[in-house]
């Protein structure tokens, strides 16, 4: 099963119900958004530049099309 949560206060919040038993134990593996994962790729470049987001404009036109 994989659910999305946000964790605040030190504390993982689920987003939404989940079908467990009260006192359950359960595995739980952490994996950065999407989002954050492609900041992470992107950290070292220059996004100022305006060839690279022309490219990245052209790429999300084409994905959102084809979506």
């Amino acid at each position: 099963m994989g659910i999305k949560a946000v964790y605040k206060n030190n504390v993982l919040k689920p987003l939404e119900k989940l079908d467990l038993k009260e006192g359950e134990e359960v595995e739980i593996e952490i994996r950065a958004s999407k989002v954050d994962q492609l900041i992470g790729l992107l950290k070292d470049v220059d996004l100022s530049s305006l060839e690279l987001q022309h490219e990245l404009k052209e790429i999300w036109v084409k994905k959102s099309v084809s979506h």
